[in-house]
């Protein structure tokens, strides 16, 4: 039906940068803070405004942006090279297993903690679930997992299983698909059986761009002002939300829902001026890594959000937000090469046997609040 897809190295170069930079920032996004410490109580003034830019309006265009990178690379070969049993065999160890082992690993972490009345107000009551909410913990059958992140892997799984449909519909109307799957993405329309409503859309326009043979290079001329456009537009949609939240109208949701599909966009050509530079062209070598971030990040986080609890004080919320993702990165990537090294047959397992390198890609792989003393609010 539909010829080739060429991903020359440039762009899989470009694709693996992406991967690494968002993913880091999504980090910013799960920093654990209460209550007292909310950028939204408006206790540190500026800090509090870039606090909210970061996590709050620019890095949330993550996911929709690995959701389009996902669905891309899944129909590069077109739709007549597509093979639906071989990719749901691939994936279920490059995604399925490593969603199960990383977050139920977790679980058990947070079972051992809680048996001995550590971690209560910081995470969820294991000990006392019910087994509905032993099976969302384990599972995110239909809410969050316990490695909250992880819902990511599990909505990327529905779309895998709908890959089918979603090809056939944006083949035949790409307009009309597109448009309904942005109204979902966008308007308060209950979630149906996704947990992220943008990881959809995000998947479905990557592979119709793949299907559609878009030439993704095109917009490589306009890579400044598009990086800036979305650059402005996150700017201004924090300072609505510095002035809403932390309770928004649906409009605001609306918008920051649109501002983050903008930014697949934004983000693809800050990858055309990034990869040609010295850090762009090492980060987009490093591979198998962020998917390592990715899955060990939060538990790292609310580890240093309990220390701190018990040594920091509210008021010096500002160095815990700057020194637990400087240090949840260092840690991460002094494991994972010590995973890699000593123990490359778990390293495989657990990365989806992502190992990094320069070669062309492949298919991609809130608890509310409770005790004021450490609780997290945590986001999504």
């Amino acid at each position: 039906m539909t010829d080739t897809v060429d991903i020359d190295a440039t762009v899989s170069q470009r694709i693996n940068l992406m991967r690494i930079v968002l993913i880091s920032g999504i980090i910013l996004v799960h920093v654990p803070y209460d209550p007292a410490t909310s950028p939204y109580a408006g206790q540190f003034g500026g800090f509090d405004w870039l606090r909210v830019f970061l996590g709050d309006s620019l890095f949330r265009i993550g996911v929709p942006c690995l959701s389009a990178i996902s669905g891309y690379l899944l129909f590069q070969r077109g739709f007549a090279g597509f093979d639906y049993r071989r990719t749901l065999r691939t994936k279920a160890s490059t995604i399925l297993v490593p969603f199960l082992l990383w977050n139920t690993a977790f679980l058990l972490l947070v079972l051992a903690a809680q048996s001995r009345g550590i971690g209560f107000g910081y995470l969820p009551d294991v000990l006392n679930a019910t087994p509905r909410e032993w099976m969302n913990l384990s599972f995110a059958i239909e809410a969050w997992p316990v490695n909250i992140p992880l819902y990511f892997l599990r909505d990327l799984l529905l779309c895998l299983l709908l890959s089918p449909l979603i090809a056939i519909a944006v083949l035949r109307y790409p307009r009309t698909v597109l448009a309904l799957m942005l109204a979902y993405a966008v308007l308060p329309l209950p979630n149906g059986i996704f947990l992220k409503k943008s990881i959809l859309f995000g998947f479905s326009f990557g592979v119709c761009a793949a299907l559609h043979r878009f030439d993704i290079r095109r917009l490589d001329r306009f890579a400044v002002p598009l990086v800036l456009a979305v650059l402005t537009m996150a700017v201004a949609l924090s300072l609505v939300l510095f002035a809403f939240g932390p309770q928004f109208p649906a409009w605001l949701d609306m918008l920051r829902s649109l501002t983050a599909i903008a930014g697949i966009f934004g983000a693809w050509a800050l990858s055309a001026l990034l990869v040609r530079t010295a850090p762009g062209a090492a980060l987009a070598k490093l591979g198998g890594l962020s998917f390592w971030i990715f899955c060990a990040h939060y538990p790292l986080l609310v580890l240093f959000w309990m220390v701190w609890n018990r040594l920091g004080s509210a008021g010096d919320y500002p160095l815990f937000y700057v020194a637990s993702p400087l240090l949840a990165l260092v840690n991460l990537v002094v494991s994972h090469a010590a995973a890699r090294r000593f123990t490359p047959s778990l390293h495989a397992i657990l990365t989806g046997r992502r190992l990094g390198g320069p070669r062309a890609p492949t298919g991609q792989r809130q608890h509310p609040p409770m005790e004021p003393s450490g609780s997290i609010v945590q986001r999504r």
